[in-house]
């Protein structure tokens, strides 16, 4: 049996991880908090800590953990911006991920928030519950015949590519290792990002945050974007610079903005703020707008994604426990000392 501390932990986590595995093979610490430097603490006496995209696991948590006897760190989640991999490679703590649970969970939920932005679907159904039927101000467009420009081509981009494809859109991409057989399957073209930007009624993220990603869309790459454009993004929140947005979509060049991620979502996605006043002047500016549309990182959340989530980090909990190789892409900074001990 192995123990594991599961971290900014919610209710339909606690279920799937149950689901997932025998009780008599791993017991859970779960804790509702995040986790930080400050809380790593709590991790005692587990083996392995269970993190996700809002718990800092920086060099002084990682010092901590390593001091509680923790060897292994596993994300249930793709991105691992968040955690200091040569720190955790110094210290011989693994660190593993979930980098494929179901791009079509993003993907469709990407589409959704087009759809609904768009077509005003979140003010109408406000409207409707008020008992006012009017359309005005309600008016949007056809998808077909529209470019839609895809930043990103890995498995949730041509999934997601693909699902726009299906609305008779011309679709560009760009992303620098083009994979030139799946788009000329799929009747998609790639292009340089100039050209995208300028060209596309809809520009899609689908990157992971990088230094040569963070703020990818700022103020002067959505300058270039076509007057009128939506931009969407359901990947990371660093990769849009809200302050840029905001001006745009003020001086009525940007068309539209849905976010399913923020760059200063720590502390208040995941989280009911709604006795609250929200402390965050951007992301509550933006919520003032009519044609923004915000979701709170929920474009994961299905059952079939919560269960792949599931699945592949207790086997490679399970495989740490037994100092087995975890699974193929799953396991960051794949060094001698990152392999469980």
């Amino acid at each position: 049996m192995t123990t594991v501390a599961f971290y900014d932990t919610k209710p339909y986590d606690r279920e799937s991880m149950r689901a997932a595995v025998a009780s008599d093979r791993v017991t859970w610490l779960f804790h509702e908090f995040r986790l930080t430097a400050e809380t790593a603490g709590t991790a005692s006496p587990a083996d392995a800590v269970c993190a996700f995209v809002n718990d800092r696991i920086d060099a002084d948590c990682l010092a901590r953990l390593s001091a509680a006897g923790v060897r292994h760190v596993a994300l249930r989640c793709a991105g691992f911006n968040n955690v200091d991999l040569a720190e955790s490679r110094r210290l011989g703590i693994a660190v593993t991920r979930v980098p494929a649970y179901s791009p079509h969970a993003v993907a469709e939920h990407t589409v959704a928030l087009v759809l609904a932005l768009n077509r005003r679907i979140h003010r109408a159904y406000n409207r409707v519950r008020e008992q006012n039927f009017s359309l005005s101000g309600l008016v949007g467009f056809d998808l077909c015949g529209r470019t839609c420009g895809i930043v990103g081509t890995g498995r949730i981009g041509r999934v997601t590519a693909e699902i726009f494809r299906g609305f008779g859109m011309r679709v560009l991409a760009y992303d620098p290792h083009p994979l030139a057989e799946w788009a000329a399957a799929h009747g998609i073209e790639y292009v340089p990002l100039d050209a995208l930007l300028g060209t596309s009624d809809i520009v899609s993220l689908h990157l992971p945050l990088t230094p040569e990603t963070h703020h990818l869309l700022g103020a002067d790459t959505v300058g270039r974007m076509k007057p009128g454009a939506m931009v969407v993004n359901t990947s990371r929140g660093k990769l849009v610079d809200t302050t840029a947005m905001i001006d745009a979509l003020k001086r009525g060049h940007l068309g539209g903005l849905a976010l399913d991620v923020y760059e200063e979502e720590e502390g208040i996605f995941f989280e009911d703020l709604s006795d609250r006043v929200l402390q965050d002047d951007e992301l509550a500016r933006l919520l003032t707008f009519p044609n923004v549309l915000v979701t709170a990182h929920q474009a994961f959340l299905t059952r079939e994604a919560l269960a792949e989530i599931a699945r592949v980090t207790i086997e490679n909990l399970m495989r740490g426990a037994r100092g087995e190789p975890f699974l193929d892409g799953t396991l960051l900074d794949d060094g001698p000392s990152s392999r469980p001990r």
